[in-house]
């Protein structure tokens, strides 16, 4: 697409703004603390292994959009922390006491947990997988594999639902909420997911505390927190033990492991055209997902968020 090819010099790599109080800079998000909200500019940055790598054209208004999205779609199964969308990057956001962990659902073993699991890691979430599990192989149900949420710049660690509890990270009675809330969130997303020809292969929640309810917070269902798998090819590339055909971050991850980088050193350089390839993936998925045509902001990113955040009344 040339509209993306022309982007390419306007993406945002960050958003600074110093007049709207304190700031929280994450992998892809600028957060910026108000009163009681958070206004939260996603940014096209691309991180993996813990490394932000560069920028992809579009990719905050499509996370925004599919984000939006699901938290619209899924506000009846669990109230979320939505107010309103001033800029197709930007959210208006209620501010919560996020709990130090991340709920991941599996319905697949791929992705991390693969890499773990043929390296003989196992029992790192408090029970233990079969034996002779093949790549990306579907469990016979979804399973939870918490993490520690990390500070930018640190690694999440996988941990137990024993030692979240023990160790006092999170009450139980909080932490049983937010493991209900997830696993009906991703059925209602696999259900979707479904419906457009897709396979939603897992996803992280993050949750969050406001006045003791239990909201959740920051994405949902984008392809930056989820895999998505196109669900016609899943038998056949599995029978062959061949990659799955994906539409989301994974192929960024499986680029820079080809390249030789796993997250150790320095990593590799994203050219033009791996950029590009992502966009036309994210514009892609995006489509499939909501079912509406993706009409991409075009032009400077940074000015334009600084007028519509000014047109609602939040100087910058």
């Amino acid at each position: 697409m040339n509209i993306i090819h022309e982007q390419l010099a306007h993406t945002l790599d960050k958003f600074e703004a110093p007049e709207l109080g304190e700031h929280y800079k994450g992998k892809v998000r600028e957060n910026f603390h108000l009163e009681d909200e958070i206004v939260m500019v996603t940014t096209d940055r691309v991180s993996a292994f813990d490394h932000v790598l560069g920028t992809i054209p579009f990719k905050g208004q499509i996370l925004t959009g599919i984000a939006n999205f699901w938290f619209e779609k899924t506000k009846h199964i669990a109230p979320n922390h939505i107010i309103s969308t001033p800029d197709p990057q930007v959210l208006i956001a209620r501010k919560a006491k996020t709990l130090p962990v991340e709920v991941i659902v599996r319905d697949y073993i791929t992705g991390s947990l693969w890499r773990e699991y043929s390296n003989g890691i196992n029992g790192q979430y408090g029970f233990m997988l079969p034996d002779n599990l093949k790549m990306n192989q579907k469990f016979p149900e979804a399973i939870l594999t918490p993490s520690t949420k990390a500070e930018y710049g640190l690694h999440d660690e996988p941990i137990s639902r024993n030692s979240i509890i023990e160790d006092g990270l999170v009450e139980e009675s909080i932490y049983s909420q937010a493991e209900e809330y997830a696993l009906e969130l991703f059925a209602e997303g696999k259900r979707w997911a479904a419906e457009q020809g897709l396979i939603l292969v897992d996803t992280k929640y993050e949750f969050g505390l406001v006045n003791d309810e239990l909201i959740v917070i920051d994405e949902i269902h984008t392809p930056d927190s989820s895999r998505y798998w196109i669900a016609n090819e899943y038998e056949d590339r599995f029978s062959k033990g061949e990659k799955q055909n994906m539409l989301d971050k994974e192929n960024i991850r499986q680029w820079l492991i080809e390249k030789g980088f796993s997250g150790e050193g320095t990593p590799p350089r994203l050219s033009d055209d791996i950029r590009i390839s992502l966009a036309e993936q994210y514009i892609e998925l995006f489509q499939i997902l909501t079912g509406a045509e993706f009409n991409p902001a075009i032009g400077d990113v940074n000015e334009r968020i600084q007028k519509n955040l000014e047109n609602i009344g939040v100087a910058v």
